[in-house]
């Protein structure tokens, strides 16, 4: 059995942001096994049209997505939360092979089991190119 990951639900004002800022220093690391570990081994996932289940799906995801987002840097918001969900919005940017700069915005939807590891995460995401200079994280 895996140790508890806290926070834990029920979800306050104050564990949801913990959560939330947890999260987004995870991703923000560019490290797949790291990242992986805040969720559940069966974790479900839906990021845009792609669905991912398990940690191993999780890590692979993650591996191709850094190879092909450099220099990628995330911020994270708290929409909303209830009980043991929450509502995410997001932005980051990062830019391909060619040089071309992306602005990735979108919401999530995420759902935590008794032990405080993410059951289930569902993205919307849209890419907006920009320039270099336009950059604002």
């Amino acid at each position: 059995m895996e140790p508890k990951r806290h926070p834990l639900p029920p979800f306050t004002m104050e564990t949801a942001l913990q959560k939330v800022q947890a999260a987004e220093d995870a991703w923000n690391s560019k490290d797949p096994e790291k990242v992986s570990l805040a969720y559940t081994v069966d974790t479900e996932w839906r990021n845009r049209t792609e669905f991912i289940n398990g940690r191993e799906e999780v890590k692979a995801f993650l591996t191709r997505k850094w190879q092909k987002e450099l220099d990628y840097k995330l911020k994270k918001e708290l929409w909303g939360f209830r009980e043991n969900r929450m509502a995410v919005r997001f932005e980051y940017e990062w830019h391909d092979h060619t040089g071309q700069w992306f602005r990735s915005y979108g919401n999530e939807l995420w759902e935590f089991d008794e032990n405080g590891y993410m059951r289930k995460r569902f993205a919307s995401i849209n890419d907006l190119p920009i320039e270099a200079s336009e950059r604002k994280l």
